[in-house]
């Protein structure tokens, strides 16, 4: 079955980091979340062993290898997708539970308003 693509699908990039949709270019060129504007990408091995070289093209960053070619970067991220988890493993801290059980939770800052009413002892 065939299903058009609509107005501004055609292209929506994903943080190579959290999966979430990229917004800014980080240091390197590669298009990440808000969250992970200050974060750089490992060096990236291609699966002959060789380390990549990235570069920027007219259709984004894009990895090269001395033995293989050119490699697009979602198969490049697929090959080191173990490296990258180091780098996210790293972001997340462990919450105890009361029943028992240990969960891993991402660091996140939250800016909250906050409510402060008249009969409140921080109103004055």
């Amino acid at each position: 079955m065939y299903i058009p693509k609509r107005y501004g699908e055609s292209r929506i990039e994903q943080c190579p980091f959290c999966g979430r949709q990229s917004l800014i270019k980080n240091s390197q060129g590669i298009p990440v979340c808000r969250d992970h504007k200050d974060k750089e990408l490992p060096e990236m091995k291609c699966a002959c062993g060789e380390y990549l070289l990235m570069q920027q093209g007219k259709f984004g960053a894009f990895f090269n290898c001395l033995r293989c070619g050119n490699i697009n970067m979602k198969k490049a991220l697929e090959i080191n997708s173990d490296r990258i988890n180091k780098i996210t493993a790293s972001e997340k801290i462990e919450v105890k539970k009361p029943s028992g059980k240990t969960e891993l939770v991402r660091k996140t800052v939250v800016a909250r308003d906050q409510v402060v009413r008249s009969d409140d002892p921080r109103y004055f």
